[in-house]
């Protein structure tokens, strides 16, 4: 029998190198994310691809599987454990190497394999390693999955199997890239950056643009896993700044920053404005909606009000249906409600056919914004953000919360703000005339401004967000509300960034 999994080892003794090291609170509710070395060890990455490969095997689903892995100095090593796990449980390996995790999703239907594990912590700081995991493509595990991986996991819960193998892809991104080819030209020459901060994406992204035709400056794309300047992240004030100074450095009609592992894209427009996802995806789907009315657009629960009350959208009987955070919860509810597209205020959208093919990729979001671009000559960024009617959106801010307390404190913040709506309290000068509870607690006052407090998915953080339909101000005061709240909760840290 196998040691059992350890939850804490010393680094540097025989135990560690004997024995699986795998932190429980690493699985998350769509994939997975540890601190290397503290959190897991490659001996327990090894017996996550025996339990993974078991899963497959026990589905009954043919045992193939992409991995591929992004560019962080233990990337590699991680992989390779991966990869043993798998084939000790009988699964044929198809290794397509540094890779975006898109291109490892692109790599499903492409080689026609049905799982996927990519390897990656994308924007989380250095020192952070994690996997996400999918079999049946586009999807992606959620929480049910989640759970029994871990089950399987922590319980020894597999079985090793002859026939395991290994395919190593050689070249993948020259099959990834013939995609954004095939599209051809735009017909009018758009000036681009494209900001990776020192992510993988900086290896691939540049070469896309181009394909289409744009004029690309690249800003931040050499590859360094230590992350020298900013965290590879497009909600980060920091990054935000720096696609703000390319702008007016570089007279660009538009600014992408893309995330660690390439399947989030922000935005900025050509004045220096940062075009958060979902106002950028309301114009996206603005387009959309004309080309088929009546289409379905699904979004996250952290996105604008103006979805419900736009007028074009409901010129054309768009339906919007808010849910759940999480690129895994937002690609299967797309599909289930046969949805044109969806989009996430953090920066991911999933686009079907004929955009894309379900998943998350921040390139083809970039070409997906140049094409809507390509549309009206006539009109920059800038002019169709203009058009929108006016609503104040705080950035996403992220208070430390432990992992194995931040559920239940959201919990009990939620009652909090259910008995303020019971007793009438006024906050901003509103009622609170809804609460949902849907994923977190998203409490709407009686002029549509909202909050929004909920437990991040991949990190030991709250996630708070608010949006006034009148005035920055009153977004301010809705903030100072839920920062009042937190206040009062021990086990909540104070916000590193405010507004």
């Amino acid at each position: 029998m196998p040691l059992p999994i350890a939850q804490e080892l010393q680094a540097n003794t025989l135990s560690f190198e004997q024995q699986a090291l795998i932190k429980t609170t690493g699985f998350r509710e769509y994939d997975a994310r540890w601190i290397f070395g503290q959190e897991l060890n490659l001996m327990g990455v090894r017996v996550i691809g025996m339990a993974l490969g078991s899963l497959i095997h026990d589905r009954g689903m043919r045992p193939h599987i992409v991995v591929g892995n992004d560019y962080r100095s233990y990337s590699g090593s991680i992989k390779h454990a991966l990869i043993s796990g798998l084939m000790a449980a009988g699964c044929t390996v198809h290794d397509i190497g540094l890779c975006i995790t898109p291109m490892a999703y692109f790599a499903q239907f492409a080689l026609e394999i049905p799982a996927v594990a990519m390897v990656t912590a994308s924007h989380n700081e250095n020192g952070w390693t994690g996997l996400k995991m999918g079999v049946n493509p586009p999807l992606t595990f959620g929480p049910d999955d989640m759970t029994e991986l871990k089950s399987r996991v922590m319980q020894g819960d597999w079985t090793t199997r002859p026939g395991g193998g290994l395919v190593v892809v050689e070249d993948f991104n020259k099959r990834y890239q013939q995609q954004f080819a095939a599209l051809g030209k735009l017909s009018r020459k758009l000036r681009v950056g494209v900001i990776c901060g020192n992510g993988t994406a900086g290896a691939f992204a540049p070469q896309a643009l181009r394909a289409i035709g744009c004029d690309v400056v690249e800003v931040d794309c050499t590859l360094d896993h230590s992350f020298p300047k900013y965290n590879p992240n497009p909600e980060d004030l920091t990054m935000l700044q720096v696609m703000v100074d390319a702008v007016a450095q570089h007279g660009l009609d538009v600014a992408f920053g893309f995330d660690g592992d390439g399947d989030r894209c922000g935005v900025v427009d050509n004045q220096g404005r940062i075009v958060f996802a979902d106002k950028m995806g309301l114009l996206l789907a603005r387009d959309l909606a004309t080309q088929r009315p009546g289409a379905t657009f699904i979004v996250d629960i952290k996105s604008t009000g103006l979805f419900k009350s736009d007028p074009v959208l409901k010129f054309h009987g768009a339906k919007v249906e808010y849910w759940k955070t999480g690129h895994s919860h937002m690609k299967l509810r797309t599909q289930e409600r046969d949805a044109v597209a969806g989009f996430e205020k953090s920066g991911h959208y999933f686009f079907r056919a004929p955009l894309g093919l379900g998943y998350d990729d921040a390139i083809v979001s970039a070409i997906a914004i140049c094409q809507l671009l390509d549309k009206a000559p006539s009109k920059s960024l800038a002019k169709l953000y203009d058009e929108l009617p006016p609503s104040f959106l705080s950035p996403s801010m992220s208070p430390h919360c432990d992992d194995e307390r931040k559920y239940a404190v959201v919990d009990k913040l939620a009652d909090v703000i259910a008995t303020a709506a019971k007793e009438q309290q006024l906050i901003a000068g509103h009622h609170i005339a809804t609460c949902t509870t849907l994923n977190g607690i998203r409490f709407e006052l009686t002029d549509g401004s909202w909050g929004l407090i909920r437990a991040s998915s991949n990190k030991p953080e709250l996630v708070v967000v608010c949006e006034s339909l009148k005035s920055d101000r009153q977004m301010r005061e809705i903030f100072r509300y839920i920062e009042g709240l937190l206040e009062r909760v021990p086990e909540v840290g104070r916000f590193n960034q405010k507004i």
